[in-house]
């Protein structure tokens, strides 16, 4: 008999087939690079800054084609898509981070990433070191945030926001491998082996909105509850998890005490994410987007070479999607709103950047 709880097509992968298959990954065309650096010129001498512009600021209708692949990957295919051949090395930093939010603003609204006002983040060491920091070693815990601005290896996780799309501006000399695997498989695998923890995932989890993202200690909805694993009004599956927000959600006494059956199913759930995920350098010009309902991701540690001007640069915008689906009512304390296709998500629920 088939089992009731797994969820069948595109968007159930494994890393080894995800990385036989050529469907998720397009590279640019001359054409379309053509058209990305005469939009990004052309904003350019309007005067109009890097970030914070209106898709109507960057008419690309030659992308158009592109656009609706990457729409239709992301909702209707594996949640994980590729865009290669951004023509980095003859883009100054502004440039290219003017094309990249012109490529962005066109597919989604991007969101606020932190309430202290990111918008378009850069994914680099920031700890003047090398250090590869791991969440947890001395001191507080440590956000996925935190552990990504160092060399370290970051564990599964979401983030706040529809998609993700992360753009390989620079590289490092070893490792820095992107890690995607899909929640939708993960789920599968829970359900054969342990059905018990499967309903485990389904039921609430405190989580603690995290500070270097959302600011406002003293805000009363600081912890909230809210499940691993929950589907939509219409059946549509989504997932939002981060391991730390819940540890750090267990430093407040009010918080209810994690069950061991609750530790036990986010055990599995990362041992089954290293058994299906897949592991993909980035080439630099590489833009990655990431379906965070359906998908997971992490990366391996990484080697910067200071003294050579080797270092791993990844830019990240947060993007609503018009073509998102919806989402459980009680996704709204983490969403704002649950609605297919609304505006929705980032470190302030429901802000958009654009024009901010």
């Amino acid at each position: 008999m088939t089992n009731p709880a797994l969820i069948e097509g595109p968007v159930a992968w494994r890393g080894s087939e995800l990385a036989a298959d050529p469907s998720w990954r397009r590279t640019l065309t001359a054409d379309e690079i053509v058209a990305l650096e005469r939009a990004a010129a052309e904003a350019e001498a309007r005067g109009i800054a890097p970030t914070g512009f209106a898709a109507s600021d960057f008419a690309v209708p030659e992308l158009r084609p592109l656009f609706t692949w990457l729409a239709d990957r992301l909702e209707r295919g594996p949640g994980v898509a590729r865009v290669c051949g951004v023509p980095v090395d003859r883009l100054a930093r502004d440039q290219l981070r003017r094309l990249f939010w012109g490529f962005c603003v066109n597919l989604g609204t991007p969101m606020y990433q932190t309430a202290a006002g990111e918008i378009l983040g850069e994914v680099k060491d920031e700890t003047g070191t090398g250090a590869a920091l791991t969440y947890d070693g001395p001191g507080p815990l440590k956000s996925a945030r935190t552990v990504a601005r160092s060399t370290g290896a970051l564990r599964f996780h979401t983030d706040k926001t529809d998609i993700i799309a992360l753009l390989c501006a620079s590289n490092a000399i070893a490792g820095g491998l992107s890690k995607v695997a899909s929640s939708v498989t993960i789920h599968n695998e829970i359900a054969r082996k342990r059905p018990d923890l499967l309903r485990v995932l389904y039921q609430d989890y405190w989580r603690m909105r995290p500070f270097d993202e959302e600011g406002d200690a003293e805000r009363d909805d600081r912890t909230f509850p809210m499940p691993v694993f929950a589907r939509g009004p219409d059946g549509s599956f989504t997932s939002q998890y981060s391991r730390t927000y819940i540890s750090q959600a267990q430093e407040i006494a009010s918080v209810p005490r994690l069950t061991n059956a609750q530790v036990e199913a986010m055990d599995l759930l990362h041992e089954i994410g290293e058994e299906v995920c897949l592991q993909m350098p980035f080439e630099v010009g590489d833009i990655q987007f990431m379906n965070q309902h359906v998908t997971y991701h992490g990366r391996t540690q990484f080697i910067d070479d200071a003294g050579a001007g080797a270092h791993r640069v990844l830019m990240r915008i947060w993007l609503s999607a018009p073509f998102s689906r919806s989402l459980p009512a009680g996704h709204a304390v983490q969403w704002g709103d649950t609605r297919a296709g609304a505006v929705r998500g980032g470190a302030v629920a429901g802000k958009s950047a654009v024009g901010g």
